[in-house]
């Protein structure tokens, strides 16, 4: 109601609204006025239905909401297919365990609604739903048995196919762990530990120098006796004697051809092609970029005595492994058509394989004793 009521309004629309027809009062209450005996109500004189009224106390009724009164009510949603049905009796019952108002007959009324159908449907509905939820969730589940579980074990084990194909997984994991290490260890350790090597052999050589200890005429395979310099590359490499791979090449070094028919001449012969040899890539990778050199670019060999200092004059970017021409007095395919001092580096070609070789030749320009100092080609 949206008006002002005195205090005491919902006493009064009890006795004129709610229940004002005499007829449905007595209806409801089975025929007797509240309060009043059958007896002392028929000796009381017929009063006028709302001439005296004396107001209901409180505390003896209020009438309950009653899900079966006449009046328009909204149904309740019909529940959902395959849904639970607990909801609605749930809410029912709430409604119907509420605090009860009124009089010993609405109460006796609420009590019989708890323990009727609607109560009872309520009752099955919950104790289906926790059942429901014991057989899902609950620990109570039973066991399996000795063979459904060998079945299920069974089931679970992986097939003949699914092995094979998680070994040759791994397989081919492990291969390729090992190429990517195999690759690391070409590329990149082999240099480390090249240079390394490079490195004492040289320091050793100028300590040799500078305390004035002698080196024979003849070397020893494998024996550094002189130091590369090629300036504008930045490299700095000892020369050995031999061409052997694991005790001169792979040791960062370069090596002099001094064996059989490939013996070249040395640098201090008074006519001769010295020739040169060592990696292009890996363990150390001295001749990795000879092919950026240009005519007139210097090439120095130091030794214990001397520098001699060549001029790169040619380059022979491709050809043959046992084309052993490029390295006679007077090299094929350089352009020098007479005897002289010339020098000859060889390298693998193309980068990363041995297939072929690269030549670059160089002819000596200036001999310059270590007791004058270093040539301009090392000191600019």
């Amino acid at each position: 109601m949206t008006a002002l009521r005195p205090e005491r309004e919902s006493d009064t629309s009890y006795g004129q609204q709610s229940y004002g027809a005499r007829g449905a009062f007595e209806e409801w209450s089975g025929g007797e006025t509240y309060g009043v005996s059958p007896q002392s109500q028929a000796q009381q004189p017929q009063q006028q239905p709302y001439a005296s009224y004396e107001p209901v106390p409180e505390e003896t009724y209020l009438p309950p909401a009653d899900e079966e009164t006449v009046a328009l009510r909204i149904p309740d949603p019909p529940p959902e297919p395959g849904g639970s049905t607990t909801g609605s009796a749930g809410s029912s019952a709430s409604r119907q365990d509420g605090p009860a108002h009124g009089g010993r007959a609405a109460r006796r009324k609420a009590a019989k609604r708890r323990h009727g159908r609607h109560g009872g449907a309520a009752d099955a509905s919950s104790a289906a739903h926790v059942g429901r939820d014991t057989e899902t969730d609950g620990p109570s589940r039973a066991p399996l048995s000795r063979v459904e579980a060998r079945r299920q074990a069974r089931a679970r084990k992986p097939g003949a196919a699914v092995v094979a194909s998680r070994a040759i997984g791994e397989v081919f994991i492990t291969t390729g762990v090992l190429m990517l290490l195999f690759v690391t260890y070409q590329l990149w350790w082999t240099n480390v530990r090249a240079h390394a090597q490079a490195g004492q052999e040289a320091s050793s050589l100028q300590n040799d120098w500078a305390s004035g200890k002698r080196n024979p005429g003849a070397f020893e395979p494998g024996q550094g006796f002189a130091i590369l310099h090629i300036p504008k590359l930045d490299v700095v490499v000892p020369i050995a004697e031999g061409t052997n791979s694991k005790g001169v090449l792979d040791r960062g070094m370069v090596g002099h051809y001094a064996e059989g028919a490939l013996k070249t001449a040395m640098p201090g012969d008074k006519s001769g092609n010295f020739g040169l040899a060592g990696h292009r890539n890996t363990h150390g990778e001295p001749f990795r970029y000879i092919n950026k050199l240009a005519p007139g670019d210097p090439i120095v060999v130091e030794t214990q005595d001397e520098y001699f200092v060549y001029k790169m004059a040619s380059i022979l970017p491709v050809t043959s492994p046992s084309n052993t021409s490029v390295l006679n007095p007077v090299p094929t395919g350089s352009g020098f058509t007479e005897p002289g001092r010339y020098i000859t580096l060889t390298t693998c070609t193309p980068e990363f394989t041995s297939k072929y070789r690269m030549i670059v030749w160089g002819k000596m320009v200036e001999e310059r004793p270590r007791s004058k100092g270093k040539p301009d080609a090392l000191v600019s």
